[in-house]
């Protein structure tokens, strides 16, 4: 009868843990898996996934306390149409205004 291996799942304290003993701390890559007893190729997936979305972190942080370049651009255009619909809304009120004129001129109940 053969053991079943069963898989370890590693929180993302874990995993950045190995990452930065490696990066920061320059360890080799195969001391850090031994210590962890991690298979390389998967320190390698975790590798490749950081670098993957390392433009996200980035770019969330570039300013301290700053927003991403998407959430900038979305502001822009929730201003620009607050603007075209406060313009609409004085459109609107000034045509009615002038209806009502009309009609008080006009003499309709």
């Amino acid at each position: 009868m053969t053991k079943k291996r069963t898989r370890r799942r590693h929180t993302a304290d874990q995993k950045a843990e190995a990452l930065a003993r490696h990066h920061l701390q320059k360890q080799d890559v195969s001391k850090v898996c031994e210590d962890m007893q991690l298979n390389p190729s998967v320190f390698y997936g975790w590798q490749k996934i950081l670098f993957a979305n390392a433009k996200l972190a980035l770019d969330a942080t570039a300013m301290p306390g700053g927003k991403s370049s998407r959430e900038r651009e979305l502001e822009r255009e929730v201003t620009a149409l607050r603007e075209r619909l406060a313009k609409k809304d004085s459109v609107i009120a000034e045509i009615s205004a002038e209806y009502v004129d009309l009609k008080k001129e006009l003499g309709d109940p």
